[in-house]
């Protein structure tokens, strides 16, 4: 990675609020750049030492959320999906809260939302649109809320998988339908503070992106017939551009200098927008489209003038995020999932036998740094995103999450 490069990543991140902080999905920005400095910089043959490996997490897909002393994350055990905490320093159950009632066997069995925190208060969605409010530090429940049942939702047939956003004084989600696709409510009481009436798809899977454009402070909306802007102040819809899709909308948008680019599987690829204001009028006008990028829900992360990701070809790709041209291109690890840290990525297969690689993050090419199989593989594809934070990285597998320390020494 170039000095320059490095130096805007710092630059960025010392800018961020809560920066030091990974307490909901994604991170601090939702764009999977981790803080974290001061990380191996080349893993040793067998991959980083194991701190510890917890058990009794539950069946799902979701990712893990920090807060202190603590690691949340979310799954089903017997009849119930649950919120659980565990203990970051070694991995062992502090709490468990129910989240609802699983209430059919359905495709893909498991909670897939990763949970939010604001060090008081810890918010988790089930797969049936169960919201919860718990406290952070007893599990105790605060508030509930049903998404169908309470705000008229409307989702599809794989149920709910986005992760809830935190965003000052207020949680936002995506219930889907009629009374509006997206959703603010009081994060302290959970009352409905507005509800996007003029935007009304279905939900699908994808997690809001906060960002701001001309001023004004607002969440990109990822559906299978739309991508839009939604003004965080009160639900108004700022922009909208046709996108459709095929059998699933699910990765998380990504955004840069005015670029707000999607990604979806089943062969559909990437579009990208540019997002223009003027007057308090806000324009979006589609750059460039194409199938370079099938991104089915490992995630993209833009870093520099570059995108990268793991598409559903089988490769790791770096793409110019204002043209969409293809840069370079490795098969790496195969299809899965993406996170960063301190100049590099960490890529994560999601078949096989759960190949775990890092990887130099240059346009100048693949570089790749070490690589090692997660041990005890379930069956299932291993969908969780990794997550680096405080010298550590998170593995989940269904049942089973691994924490290693990735510090240098």
């Amino acid at each position: 990675m170039g000095r320059l490069a490095a130096l805007g990543i710092a630059l960025l991140l010392a800018a961020r609020p809560e920066a030091d902080t990974w307490a909901q999905w994604r991170g601090p920005n939702r764009d999977g750049l981790s803080p974290d400095t001061g990380l191996l910089k080349q893993w040793p043959a067998g991959g980083p030492p194991l701190a510890w490996k917890a058990t009794g997490v539950g069946e799902g897909y979701a990712s893990v959320s920090l807060w202190g002393d603590r690691v949340f994350t979310t799954g089903d055990v017997g009849d119930s999906s649950f919120l659980i905490a565990l203990n970051a320093a070694d991995g062992k159950q502090v709490w468990q809260t129910k989240i609802g009632l699983i209430e059919k066997p359905y495709d893909w069995q498991g909670v897939r939302s990763t949970p939010a925190t604001d060090g008081t208060l810890i918010y988790a969605l089930g797969a049936h649109g169960d919201l919860l409010c718990a406290e952070m530090a007893t599990g105790k429940e605060r508030w509930r809320k049903n998404l169908p049942r309470d705000f008229g939702g409307r989702v599809g047939g794989w149920k709910y998988a986005e992760s809830p956003l935190l965003d000052g004084d207020h949680l936002v989600v995506t219930p889907g339908g009629k009374q509006g696709a997206v959703l603010a409510l009081k994060k302290e009481s959970g009352e409905p503070v507005w509800q996007s009436k003029e935007f009304t798809d279905g939900a699908q899977y994808p997690s809001l992106l906060p960002v701001e454009i001309g001023g004004i402070r607002q969440y990109v909306v990822f559906t299978m017939q739309s991508v839009a802007g939604i003004a965080a102040k009160d639900g108004k819809l700022l922009w909208r551009a046709d996108r459709k899709g095929g059998t699933a909308i699910c990765t998380t948008p990504v955004y840069r200098d005015g670029i707000v680019l999607v990604s979806s599987g089943y062969g559909v690829g990437c579009n990208a927008f540019k997002i223009t204001s003027e007057g308090g009028a806000f324009k979006a006008e589609e750059i460039y489209a194409g199938t370079q990028m099938r991104n089915h829900h490992g995630g993209l992360i833009a870093f520099g003038d570059h995108v990268y990701g793991l598409e559903d070809g089988g490769q790791m790709k770096c793409l110019e995020i204002k043209t969409g041209k293809e840069v370079w291109a490795d098969r790496s690890v195969g299809k899965g999932s993406i996170a960063y840290a301190d100049g590099h990525f960490v890529v994560r297969s999601e078949g096989g036998k759960g190949a775990v690689a890092l990887v130099e993050a240059t346009s100048s090419g693949y570089k790749e740094k070490g690589r090692f199989t997660q041990p005890d593989r379930s069956k299932k594809p291993s969908w969780p995103h990794p997550v680096i934070f405080g010298g550590k990285l998170y593995i989940r597998d269904q049942d089973v999450l691994f924490c290693y320390d990735v510090k240098a020494k």
